[in-house]
């Protein structure tokens, strides 16, 4: 009789080759015993290898699928990792359960409903007029007071980063930006050929002293601040250092453009900055980060001066979430299926960030104990790319600080997201990282 690893073999094979397409149903547990002459019991083990191995996914009540493996973990960015991997710590994943079950139940409403016909229509640029004012009731719960003619509907938070660089910046304009940033907004800046002007940090804010000093020096249009949860570095912004800097803004004319894509794992927070600058302020999440990364769905709130620019922006675009995707989306902010969601995620993230500072305690780690990732300083002596080699030669792929540094010297940290693998994998991935810090000698 067959073993169930060589059984989990053949079928991986197969799988491999092309002989199962991506989303096919593989044969039931006692199928699979009946065609292989294996017990019952070893076919379950048959498909839980197979699911380990991430060439399968099990769905209760409908079957094992095969998993799409065309749909990379780890955006190109991030540069390319070693061909088997164990652990992806460099990627963040929304930590929320059901996803796939709550799917399906609103699939299913929403086939019961009338005028489907809609849905498959180009939507209005910037969203349906109801659908943004499902996403200003949904706002108004957190603190954000605007007119649903004032948001619109984007593909995500990238894209409405996008959308503003497009519509209110021009060709060399300088946007002040902290010393680590977000990748993406990085890439649109040299895209559009908008200059970034770092602004130094400490672990618990950008140092606004600085950013008065450069304004002061230099003609700045636009901040781009992530002040709630900031990625890489996990600081939440307290109202007085918020207050400081919209003063620094109103002082010398700036745009604020606030990202806001962490910072439901915050809750609560302080007040946005635009609640306290709405005259002057971008404000824009998704829910790429709070419910699945495939549900490209994002709110953009511009300020009153700004709404008819970015309207010709998005025109221009044609730019809108398909219908289905918004039906879904608006759907679950109603009825509260987005609140559950990222209540979960902060209790899922929370756990994850208790297991990284027991597994890294010692190391020299930043971190907000809801964050998707924290921020771990490397020795310059070893330098993050030995240790981040190191760490891909054993399967592990994690962030280097380069990805995120606005600046010419780039410090040496590591950002390890602990979102992506299962919580019975991330002792032994975060294991991982510290073996791999300590086998990299300093000089």
């Amino acid at each position: 009789m067959s073993s169930y690893r060589e059984v989990a073999a053949q079928i991986a094979a197969q799988i491999r080759a092309g002989r199962w397409s991506p989303g096919e149903r593989l044969p039931t547990h006692r199928a699979l015993a009946a065609e292989c002459g294996i017990a019952v019991a070893t076919a379950t083990r048959v498909f839980t290898e197979l699911q380990r191995l991430g060439l399968a996914v099990g769905e209760p009540g409908r079957g094992t699928f095969v998993r799409d493996r065309s749909i990379r973990l780890v955006p190109a960015e991030y540069g390319p990792g070693p061909d088997t991997v164990s652990a992806d710590l460099s990627v963040t994943q929304p930590m929320s359960p059901r996803r796939a079950e709550l799917l399906r139940g609103a699939l299913r409403d929403l086939a019961g409903a009338g005028d489907l016909d809609a849905l498959l229509r180009q939507q209005p640029p910037g969203g349906r007029p109801r659908d943004r004012e499902v996403a200003a009731a949904f706002l108004a719960q957190r603190g954000i007071d605007a007119d649903p003619d004032r948001i619109f509907l984007t593909g995500g938070v990238q894209h409405g980063l996008d959308l503003i660089v497009r519509s209110v910046l021009a060709p060399g304009d300088v946007v002040a930006v902290d010393a680590l940033t977000y990748p993406g907004f990085k890439m649109l800046a040299q895209a559009h050929r908008v200059e970034l002007a770092p602004v130094p940090v400490s672990p618990t804010g950008p140092d606004l002293a600085a950013l008065a000093e450069l304004c002061r020096r230099r003609r700045v249009r636009a901040v781009y601040s992530m002040p709630t949860l900031h990625n890489p570095l996990g600081w939440v912004l307290d109202d007085a250092a918020r207050e400081h800097l919209v003063a620094i803004a109103r002082t010398h004319d700036l745009l604020l453009i606030e990202d806001a894509s962490y910072a439901f794992l915050a809750a609560p927070a302080p007040a946005p900055l635009v609640s306290r600058a709405p005259e002057r302020t971008y404000w824009l999440s998704s829910l790429s980060k709070s419910v699945a990364a495939g549900l490209r769905f994002g709110m953009l709130v511009a300020p009153p001066s700004g709404r008819n620019v970015l309207k010709y922006a998005v025109r221009v675009a044609m730019a809108s979430p398909p219908g289905l995707v918004a039906a879904v989306a608006t759907r679950w902010l109603a009825d509260g299926t987005v609140t559950a969601l990222e209540a979960a995620s902060r209790r899922a993230a929370e756990q994850q960030q208790r297991v990284l500072r027991g597994e890294l305690a010692g190391l020299d780690v930043i971190a907000h104990p809801r964050s998707y990732f924290a921020w771990l300083s490397v020795d310059p002596l070893q330098r993050m790319d030995r240790v981040a080699a190191e760490l891909s030669r054993r399967g592990v792929r994690v962030s280097t600080a380069d990805i995120f540094a606005t600046t010419a010297h780039v410090p040496h940290g590591l950002r390890i997201a602990v979102g992506s693998p299962a919580p019975a994998d991330l002792p032994d991935a975060l294991a991982a990282v510290r073996s791999a810090i300590d086998a990299v000698p300093l000089g």
